[in-house]
């Protein structure tokens, strides 16, 4: 019986080996799911526990003073988006939501870049967030006020889910910008790097190769 490796199969191919491979590429639809959901799922967890605690504890008349008057804890009702932008468009804001959180799922399956599934995984997280807000809360479903409760400075009051959205969408652009691309590939900068981090271990594994070969020698 012939017991040789097959020369069509590469013994050190991440796909061989596992779902991931080095540098961060997703091998499998399944594995950028479960990782999807994980950041999702912790962001909304996050979100969904500071409010209630802020709704039960904190009294809209008494903001809590965090450092001075620079970061302070105030409960507030907000109908519109983000950082209380588009007040009134309630119900539009929540077709929104619902529209941004389908399209992520369904790009999902062509994500193979784990910094990708990280930034999208924040936006969904805090888009869901937010949407429980508008489907749950009063005044009415799919109109409900969403619960803000920092506030620094002269921004806007915020949550949880408004800073998940915000650093995810960062995120993406940053990661567009460098050339790291969310199917796992390299363009630009990234591509540049990633050739030159090649070449350093190339001529490293030639340097060991040589000093093997002398001291066998």
């Amino acid at each position: 019986m012939d017991e040789r490796p097959d020369p069509t199969q590469n013994p050190t191919d991440p796909g061989e080996t596992g779902e991931n491979s080095r540098g961060g590429k997703l091998r499998t639809s399944t594995a950028v799911l479960a990782l999807l959901a994980v950041i999702a799922m912790i962001v909304i967890a996050l979100d969904v526990a500071t409010k209630s605690l802020v709704v039960a504890f904190l009294d809209p008349e008494r903001p809590v003073h965090i450092i001075g008057d620079a970061v302070t804890l105030r409960l507030v009702r907000n109908s519109g988006a983000a950082f209380s932008m588009a007040s009134g468009y309630t119900w539009v804001l929540t077709l929104i939501a619902l529209a941004v959180v389908v399209v992520i799922i369904r790009f999902s399956g062509r994500l193979r870049s784990g910094w990708w599934v990280l930034g999208l995984g924040l936006v969904l997280g805090g888009a869901i967030g937010n949407l429980i807000d508008r489907i749950f809360r009063d005044p009415a479903p799919l109109r409900g006020h969403v619960v803000d409760f920092v506030s620094v400075g002269w921004w806007p009051v915020f949550n949880v889910a408004d800073s998940a959205v915000v650093c995810g969408a960062v995120l993406l652009v940053v990661l567009s910008l460098l050339g790291f691309d969310y199917d796992g590939t390299r363009s630009g900068f990234a591509a540049g790097r990633a050739g030159h981090h090649d070449a350093d271990g190339a001529r490293a594994d030639e340097k060991s190769a040589s000093t093997t070969e002398e001291r066998d020698a």
